[in-house]
C-alpha cells in the first residue's frame, strides 16, 4: 500500500514503494486505483438503483403508498446529497481511504437492517442511514483519482469513472432483477452488504491514502446549510403534491430552503475558508459544469422513479426483463462517455455540453409520448437518444468542474460534482415521482361503484389498482385499462416538465464561454 500525504504546501505528493503496472512518478498502482474507486463508486450508485425494480413489491408487502415509494428511494439519496460535502472535507483532513473505509462498514451495516425492516418508516431511516455510508464513500473516489493519475492521464481517468457512475446504475438493476427472480425484496439488501465487504478490501489493498494539502478550521455553518437546503426542497416537492402545497409544513420547508440558501451564500462570503465557496459560481466553466450535471442526474433518477413502473405495470415484464431492457442504453453511455474526450478537445465542452443536454431532453421528450399500447421499441428508441445526451453531458460536466480549478483544489472540485449529482437525482425523484403520483390519481375514473376501501387501494398505488382490478375477475378488465392510462398518464406530465427544464438549462448554457478541453 501507498501514501499520498500532506506536503505542507497545500498540493499532494505521492510516496510508496514500485511494482508492476501503471504507475505515476511516486510508484503508486494507478490502474488499481482506478479499479478500487470505480468499484466504490459503483455501489453506492448500483445503491440508488437497486430498488426501483422492487417497487411493485415494497408496495404490496409494506402497504406503501407512492409518497412512501419516493421517500424510500429518495432518502437515500437525500442523505448522500446533503452529507456528501461536508464528509469530503472530513476525508480532505483525516485520509480519504479511511473515511472510505468506514462508509463502507456503514452502508453494509444499514443494508443488513434494512433487509430486517417490518415497515415503511424503518426502511426509510435504514435507506438514510445507507446514504450515510455512501455520503462517507464517494467523496474520495473522485478525488482520490484526480490527486493520484498524472495530469496526461486525469481526464481519461475522469472519462472512466463517468462512465462507471452510469453504467453502476444499470449494475444496480441487472442484480436486483436477478436476486428478484429467485429471492425477495430483501435479498437486495443482503447483497448489498456483501457489496460492501468487497469494496472495503479493494480499498485496502489497491488505493492509497490521500489528504488535502492545507486545514483549516470546519465550516460548520455551510456543512449545515448543504444539508438543510436540498432537504427542504425535497420534502416541499414530495409533501406538496400529496398533501396540498397550501399545507403549513409544506410552506415552511420551501421557507427554509430559500433562507437556508440566502445564508450559504452571505456565510459563506463572510467565511475565510467555507466549506464551498460561492465565488466559485462566478468561474463560468464550474458553473456551466454544475447545472450540466444536476439536470442530467435530476432527469436519469427521476426517470427511473416512474419509467420502471411503465416496463412492469403497462407491458407486463418481471423485474430481471425489465433490467435488461436498459442494457442497451447502458451499452449507448459506455461507447459514447468513452469518445466524448476526444469530441471535446476537438468541438470544446460548451458545444458538447449544450448537445447533451437537448439530446437528453429529445429523449424525455418522445419518451413522454407514448401511450398505453406502443410497446418497447418506441420506448428502446426514446431511451438510446436519451442515453447520447446522457453519454456526452456525464464526461465533459464533470471535466468542467474539475477542470475549472487548480490540482490543489480538486477536493473543492470533486466534493462540488458529487453535491450536484446526487441534489440533482434528489430532486428528480421527487419532483418526477410527485408529478407521477398526483397526475396519477387525478387520471382516475370516477371509482364510486368500488367499495371504498378497494378505490383507496387504486389511489394508493398503480400496483395496488392492477392488483384489485385482478381480483374483480372479467370485470376488472375495464379498470386496469384505467389505471394503466392513468399511469402512463402521470408518467408522461412527469417527463415532459423535466424535457422543459433539460432545454432550459440547454439554453442557459449557450452564454456560457467555449471551454477547451484538455488533450488526452
Amino acid at each position: 500500500m501507498t501514501d499520498i500525504v500532506d506536503s505542507g504546501s497545500g498540493s499532494d505528493s505521492v510516496a510508496g514503494p514500485s511494482g508492476p503496472g501503471t504507475e505515476d512518478d511516486g510508484g503508486v498502482q494507478t490502474g488499481g486505483v482506478l479499479f478500487a474507486m470505480c468499484l466504490a463508486l459503483v455501489l453506492v450508485t448500483a445503491s440508488m438503483s437497486s430498488l426501483y425494480l422492487a417497487l411493485p413489491d415494497l408496495a404490496v408487502d409494506l402497504d406503501a403508498s407512492t409518497t412512501s415509494l419516493t421517500w424510500i428511494v429518495d432518502g437515500y439519496v437525500l442523505a448522500l446529497a446533503g452529507l456528501v460535502l461536508p464528509l469530503g472535507a472530513l476525508g480532505d483532513r483525516l485520509g480519504r481511504r479511511a473515511v472510505l473505509l468506514a462508509g463502507a462498514v456503514v452502508l453494509g451495516a444499514a443494508a443488513l437492517a434494512a433487509s430486517e425492516a417490518s415497515g415503511t418508516t424503518a426502511l426509510i431511516a435504514w435507506r438514510a442511514v445507507m446514504g450515510l455510508g455512501a455520503a462517507m464513500i464517494m467523496p474520495g473516489t473522485l478525488s482520490t483519482i484526480t490527486a493520484v493519475l498524472p495530469d496526461a492521464q486525469r481526464q481519461k481517468g475522469v472519462a472512466v469513472w463517468s462512465a462507471c457512475a452510469a453504467v453502476g446504475v444499470i449494475v444496480g438493476m441487472l442484480a436486483t432483477g436477478l436476486l428478484l427472480h429467485w429471492f425477495s425484496w430483501r435479498s437486495i439488501f443482503v447483497s448489498g452488504a456483501v457489496a460492501a465487504l468487497g469494496v472495503a478490501l479493494a480499498a485496502v489493498f489497491l488505493a492509497p491514502e490521500t489528504k488535502g494539502g492545507e486545514r483549516h478550521r470546519f465550516d460548520v455553518a455551510g456543512a449545515l446549510c448543504t444539508a438543510l437546503a436540498p432537504a427542504g426542497l425535497v420534502y416541499a416537492l414530495i409533501e406538496g403534491n400529496e398533501a396540498g402545497w397550501g399545507r403549513p409544513t409544506v410552506l415552511a420547508a420551501l421557507a427554509v430552503t430559500v433562507v437556508v440558501g440566502i445564508a450559504y451564500v452571505v456565510l459563506g462570503l463572510r467565511t475565510e475558508h467555507p466549506l464551498l465557496d460561492p465565488r466559485l459560481f462566478r468561474n463560468r466553466g464550474f458553473r456551466a459544469g454544475a447545472v450540466t450535471i444536476a439536470v442530467q442526474f435530476m432527469a436519469v433518477f427521476g426517470f427511473f422513479f416512474v419509467g420502471l413502473q411503465y416496463l412492469q405495470l403497462v407491458l407486463g415484464y418481471s423485474p430481471l426483463k425489465s433490467a435488461l431492457a436498459l442494457v442497451p442504453v447502458a451499452v449507448v453511455v459506455a461507447v459514447v462517455s468513452e469518445v466524448t474526450p476526444r469530441l471535446a478537445t476537438r468541438l470544446g465542452m460548451r458545444t458538447i455540453m449544450i448537445c447533451g443536454l437537448l439530446l437528453l431532453g429529445a429523449g424525455l421528450c418522445t419518451l413522454s409520448l407514448i401511450d398505453v399500447d406502443s410497446g418497447y421499441p418506441p420506448f428502446l428508441g426514446s431511451l438510446v437518444l436519451a442515453g447520447l445526451g446522457i453519454g456526452l453531458t456525464g464526461v465533459v460536466g464533470t471535466s468542467a468542474i474539475t477542470g475549472s480549478l487548480p490540482r490543489e483544489q480538486q477536493g473543492v472540485a470533486s466534493a462540488m460534482n458529487d453535491v450536484t449529482r446526487e441534489a440533482g437525482a434528489a430532486i428528480g425523484i421527487a419532483l418526477m415521482g410527485s408529478l407521477f403520483g398526483s397526475h396519477y390519481r387525478s387520471s382516475l375514473p370516477d371509482l364510486s361503484g368500488l367499495p371504498e376501501p378497494a378505490a383507496e387501494v387504486v389511489r394508493h398505488t398503480a400496483v395496488g389498482g392492477l392488483e384489485v382490478a385482478d381480483r374483480l375477475g372479467p370485470q376488472g378488465a375495464m379498470l386496469a385499462t384505467n389505471v394503466k392510462e392513468a399511469l402512463v398518464h402521470g408518467m408522461s406530465v412527469a417527463l415532459a416538465s423535466v424535457a422543459a427544464i433539460t432545454a432550459v438549462a440547454a439554453c442557459l448554457l449557450v452564454r456560457t464561454p467555449q471551454q477547451p478541453a484538455s488533450p488526452e
